[in-house]
């Protein structure tokens, strides 16, 4: 029986290859990649089943270059995953705090963690491509002196010790990530939340109408981000996540936005996991 394909940012050991192996098991293919877009191509090509892809962070905020590339690659989300985010500070065994001159991770990553570098200005900070792989290049080149801002996973994976642990500004910290798949997900009716796009036609007031509508009809509205529409200047689409209790009232509603208000995009319907 063939393996099912994962495609993720990142490396054995990264926070999305701990989201695809708590949604799919151990008996995966991951197909590792250093950033976003081919992990997005990945899966519209049909080289991955699905893909891990982080959207936001309780800290940092939203990925806003991920809304596009599940635009543009006309990709569907299957389902999202709440990933606690725990930060360990690690480097190859033997060495203490004193003796790293350096850390590299994820520009996210540092930025979650400054009030702990500020407590040690003799650390300098490097930006990377990903948590995991830093701690594995460290691991295969024997860097002495150099950190990683990684996982307990990766610490494991890699040989690293975890010289300081959960070093996160914030201790509840939270990434959601989103499950995508190329084929629309087909929904039923015990789907309770929905990712959609509403490109505004440029009129007065548009978004206010907008939302007080998705406020008339029951629904929540958790999430917006809003990106211009190259194409036409002074035009903003709107990336927008709905919570309900109806699926019904979700229908009427995007019928009644694609009436009055301009295109409508369905991203994917699904149970909310928070």
């Amino acid at each position: 029986m063939a393996q099912v394909k994962i495609a993720i940012q990142g490396v054995l050991g990264s926070f999305h290859h701990q989201v695809a192996l708590r949604n799919f098991g151990d008996q995966i293919e991951i197909l590792d990649f250093t950033t976003f877009e081919p992990v997005a191509r990945a899966v519209a090509n049909g080289e991955a089943d699905y893909a891990v892809m982080a959207i936001e962070n309780s800290i940092a905020g939203a990925i806003l270059p991920n809304y596009d590339l599940i635009d543009r690659y006309g990709l569907s989300i299957r389902d999202e995953y709440y990933l606690p985010i725990g930060h360990q500070f690690m480097a190859l065994p033997g060495q203490s705090i004193q003796e790293i001159t350096e850390v590299r991770s994820h520009p996210m990553a540092l930025l979650q963690c400054k009030a702990f570098f500020a407590q040690h200005p003799h650390i300098q900070l490097k930006e990377d491509t990903d948590t995991a792989s830093v701690a594995r290049d460290i691991a295969n080149g024997k860097w002495k002196g150099v950190a990683s801002i990684a996982s307990t996973v990766a610490a494991k994976i890699y040989g690293m010790e975890i010289l300081a642990q959960d070093i996160q500004t914030v201790k509840s910290n939270f990434t959601r990530f989103i499950i995508l798949q190329k084929d629309t997900v087909r929904p039923d009716q015990s789907v309770n939340k929905a990712s959609i796009k509403v490109t505004i036609q440029n009129q007065k007031g548009g978004l206010a109408k907008l939302l007080t509508l998705i406020a008339e009809n029951g629904m929540d509205l958790s999430k917006i981000q809003s990106i211009p529409v190259i194409e036409k200047p002074w035009e903003y689409a709107f990336f927008i996540d709905l919570v309900f209790g109806d699926h019904s009232i979700f229908s009427d509603t995007i019928e009644e936005i694609r009436t009055s208000f301009g295109e409508v995009k369905i991203f994917g319907e699904y149970l909310s996991r928070k």
